[in-house]
């Protein structure tokens, strides 16, 4: 089975990201199983990449982090998307758009 490679998804995983926490803010445990089910096991997020892409949309202004107990009392850092952050998904949707378009005259079709 091919899998996908690191570098290719690199660029996207702050969207994937962003996705998941445009319909509710969320932890880091459940935003990476979300992955792995939205992509049917075909990508499972690093903890040190999605830590990572944490810290970084947090310096970018795309997320807020913020702490709610869980049901068994232990502290959990929630992240919720800013208005930002939408503005950065939705350019990021376009740019994988032209993206997709791009690689596609030469990869697919006829070849």
């Amino acid at each position: 089975m091919v899998e996908i490679s690191s570098d290719v998804i690199r660029g996207y995983n702050d969207t994937m990201i962003l996705f998941i926490l445009m319909s509710e803010p969320s932890y880091g445990y459940e935003i990476s199983k979300k992955i792995r089910v939205l992509s049917n096991d075909k990508y499972i997020i690093k903890e040190t990449t999605l830590y990572s892409a944490f810290n970084r949309m947090l310096k970018n202004g795309y997320v807020e982090a913020y702490y709610q107990s869980a049901e068994n009392g232990k502290k959990r850092t929630y992240y919720r998307i800013t208005e930002l952050g939408k503005s950065y998904y939705k350019d990021k949707c376009e740019e994988w758009k032209l993206t997709k378009e791009v690689v596609e005259n030469f990869i697919g079709g006829d070849n």
